[in-house]
């Protein structure tokens, strides 16, 4: 009986294996693969040309062709200040004065030496005058002719002496007076009235009537393009009208150890009466960037690497964002010109660029309504 049962068991088995196996079989076919990264909507849009012509353009301000300051010639403690910031002076108008108490003793002393002086030489002058004619009747001997006529030299010398020491006496007393050299205008105070002034300290900043020129910064990735005589056009922003044609007249040759840019010096070509001290000055340097080589992007799109400015650029191959650093031409009020590192037709984030990452992979979307659209 027992071996009766040997086939039925075995077949009972062999039917719990096959359900396992299919068990098995139904759970692997049921296992789904990994799903993909799934990519994250960003607002990106290609990157437009700038329509017509981009000058490079930077901020200016206007100022004098010649500018520098006015100081005293000689030490003295300052007693009247008679022109204040922001006057207009006219050629040998009184501007400040010294205290002149040592001055005038200076003065005295050296009129009293030159009186002094005078008449030992008119003495000088007689001696020799009558020692030379003696000295023809043979009435005194020539040794003594000799010290009559060195006498009468160190006489004159002495003179010559006495009065040029009269002249830088009197000097010293004028200076005692600050005068305009010539027509301009008050730009800084540095002195007041009380202080005691060493020679040459400056008690004003002084700017020429006249030429103007305009001041602009240029950072040294830019500098390269800026050429001494090159034209440019100068727009003022407090006023308005056509621009100003104006040429490059100096580079400098360093940067500026702080901002590490360059100091380039713009004269106007004409006159203008509107033209101001201290304007702000929209300035334009011809033959720069023509069309296709600037890309306008709205100031949202514009990222920072550290200091230096980059957009989010979405890589047409797989999706994903680069972190690409750009220079700026110039900035607008709401937009950028961007020059370099990035070509017109590239796709760009244009807003939330500080919610995404390098690598990142992004759906491109335009924004939901047209309004608000950054270009």
């Amino acid at each position: 009986m027992t071996h009766r049962h040997f086939p039925a068991r075995r077949a009972r088995q062999a039917a719990a294996w096959l359900a396992a196996a299919s068990a098995l079989a139904l759970a692997g076919c049921g296992h789904k693969a990994p799903e993909a990264e799934a990519a994250r909507p960003v607002i990106a849009l290609p990157a437009p040309a700038a329509e017509g012509t981009q000058a490079l353009r930077f901020p200016g301000e206007i100022h004098a062709r010649y500018e520098m300051p006015l100081a005293f010639r000689v030490p003295g403690q300052l007693i009247s200040r008679e022109a204040r910031l922001g006057d207009i002076v006219k050629k040998g108008q009184e501007l400040a004065r010294l205290d002149d108490a040592d001055a005038d003793k200076n003065e005295a002393s050296a009129r009293a030496a030159l009186e002094a002086a005078e008449h030992r030489l008119t003495y000088a002058t007689q001696q020799r005058d009558r020692d030379e004619a003696q000295a023809k009747d043979n009435l005194i001997s020539q040794m003594q002719l000799e010290q009559t006529r060195d006498a009468y030299a160190s006489a004159l010398s002495a003179h010559s002496q006495a009065k040029q020491q009269y002249e830088l006496a009197r000097n010293q007393r004028r200076y005692n007076t600050l005068v305009a050299d010539r027509d301009g205008a008050i730009t800084s105070e540095h002195a007041e009235v009380g202080q005691v002034l060493a020679a040459g300290q400056a008690v004003f900043g002084f700017a020429w009537s006249g030429e103007r020129d305009v001041y602009v910064d240029v950072p040294e990735d830019r500098v390269a393009t800026v050429k001494p005589g090159q034209a440019a056009s100068v727009s003022l922003l407090s006023v308005g009208g056509q621009p100003l044609a104006a040429h490059v007249r100096e580079v400098a040759p360093a940067a500026d150890p702080q901002t590490r840019t360059y100091r380039v010096k713009l004269g106007l070509d004409a006159p203008d009466p509107h033209v101001r001290l201290g304007m702000t000055a929209d300035v334009a340097f011809a033959g720069e960037a023509g069309p296709g080589k600037a890309v306008r992007l709205p100031a949202t799109a514009l990222f920072h690497q550290g200091e230096k400015p980059a957009v989010w650029v979405v890589r047409a191959a797989d999706s994903t964002l680069e972190l690409r650093p750009v220079t700026v031409l110039r900035y607008g009020e709401r937009d950028v010109f961007v020059g370099t590192g990035l070509e017109a037709g590239e796709r760009v984030v244009m807003q939330g660029v500080h919610a995404v990452s390098a690598g990142e992979k992004v759906a491109p979307m335009a924004p939901p309504h047209a309004e608000d659209s950054p270009l």
